[in-house]
């Protein structure tokens, strides 16, 4: 570190590569003292692992990129060529695209609110921004196509294309020519030349959907396109230059395909700069009632129908479900629900389909077993508090199956049909202490 900082009085350099952890002090020291000196210098910030924490750090100091070792000297060269072109040519110079996009970022797009929702939201405000590759793993039907999208539109690249490439959809025999492209005549039926999806993201974004599903023949040539930013079509020996953010997405455990010799090792930590998880439906339950109002709202629009509300029942019975779908789960199920309400402008339980209707008509989740029957209060003329009367009846069948449990509440949940923490959350809302449940278990 004291070295450089003496270049940096004798010498005004037009460019400057710095590790983040220098042997006698901190990299970002050195880069502020660069730039202060040599506000028009150009600044690339280097690291041996990947940290979002460093990364922004060293672009909101004003750092051109960010770059995770191992690093290949082209990738430096492109990075640092437009101070050189600017020093010789500064009347052609075009100003340097922003690394933080100037307004705030918007996530309108993704419906959630609740804790899990939050995290991501401040993760994805962190990671949007920068060039770093991003792996997204999550459970299918978590919206993994919907965040990528969200992370391209918060991005430097918004105006520049996003493509989309799902590496399960596509035969193994077509893949790479997708991917890469190919020249005319590479292989029969080739009868044109055609670029492929990483020269139509040139500049932009391309998501790559269940990335496990590649072969480990396509996995060698992704993994070299990433470290060398260039493709090759089939059946040409000429390199492409690419500018091209990737973003992956995943729905199994990588780490234990490479355990098994399934994923290229060198690829997962290439892919995996920065991982992002996407939380499932059952751990953000609150979320549910906006989510789907939202698919109601939107199913109605898309049918040419008058919109329509879910009732209390109805959307009772979506929030004590598991969803092991996800989210896309319960989109099917709602646009069902809309379709079988007909004309109503309210949508009942027994709309939706049967796999959850079944709950408020007494069956068991299989079918083969009846539940217990709902004790319904008498009924006053003057009439009675609704919410208030629910939450009575709803913390008497809790402590009830709580004593049957022996106050285990995993075993309780799971009487309930409920997630544990779903239970748990009922019993704070219902306020019912530690004490009431060991009293309900003696």
């Amino acid at each position: 570190m004291a070295d450089a900082m003496s270049r940096l009085e004798g010498f005004a350099y037009d460019g400057l590569v710095v590790d983040v952890r220098l042997a006698d002090g901190d990299g970002l020291d050195v880069l502020d003292e660069a730039l202060t000196r040599y506000p028009d210098m150009r600044a690339v910030v280097t690291a041996r692992f990947g940290s979002v924490h460093h990364a922004v750090r060293a672009l909101k100091r004003g750092a051109a990129d960010f770059l995770i070792k191992p690093i290949q000297p082209a990738q430096i060269v492109d990075l640092l060529r437009p101070a050189a072109v600017e020093r010789r040519h500064p009347a052609r110079i075009v100003p340097v695209r922003p690394v933080v996009p100037a307004e705030a970022p918007c996530f309108d797009q993704i419906v959630g609110s609740s804790p899990a929702m939050k995290r991501l939201f401040h993760t994805l405000s962190l990671v949007s921004p920068m060039n770093s590759t991003i792996l997204l793993q999550g459970e299918t039907g978590t919206g993994k196509e919907l965040v990528a999208r969200t992370i391209h539109r918060n991005s430097p690249r918004r105006d520049q294309p996003f493509v989309a490439f799902n590496a399960a959809a596509i035969p193994e025999g077509l893949a790479e020519a997708e991917l890469f492209g190919h020249v005319k005549g590479a292989f029969t039926g080739a009868i044109q030349q055609r670029i492929g999806r990483f020269e139509a993201a040139n500049g932009g974004t391309l998501f790559i959907d269940e990335v496990s599903s590649m072969p480990l023949s396509l996995q060698s040539k992704l993994l070299r396109a990433l470290q060398e930013r260039e493709v090759e079509r089939i059946g040409s020996s000429r390199p492409v230059k690419i500018d091209v953010r990737v973003v992956a997405a995943t729905n199994v455990d990588l780490r234990q395909m490479v355990k098994e010799g399934t994923f290229r090792e060198d690829l997962f930590y290439r892919l995996s700069v920065v991982r992002v998880e996407l939380p499932p439906l059952r751990a953000r339950l609150d979320d549910v009632p906006a989510l789907a109002h939202h698919f109601v709202l939107q199913s109605c629009r898309s049918n040419n129908l008058a919109e329509k509300v879910l009732s209390q029942d109805a959307l009772r019975v979506l929030m004590e479900f598991s969803w092991p779908g996800n989210i896309r789960h319960l989109q099917n199920a709602v646009e069902y629900a809309v379709a079988m309400s007909g004309h109503a402008p309210e949508i009942p339980a027994a709309a939706l389909p049967e796999e959850l209707s079944h709950r408020l008509f007494g069956t068991s989740e299989t079918g083969c077993e009846p539940a217990a029957p709902v004790i319904v209060p008498h009924t006053p003329e003057e009439g009675i508090n609704f919410s208030s009367t629910m939450s009575q009846v709803e913390r008497e069948l809790i402590l009830r199956y709580l004593q049957k449990a022996g106050g285990n509440k995993r075993r309780a949940a799971r009487l309930l049909s409920l997630s544990r923490t779903t239970l748990i959350d009922k019993l704070q809302r219902l306020g019912v202490t530690e004490p009431a449940i060991a009293t309900t278990a003696a």
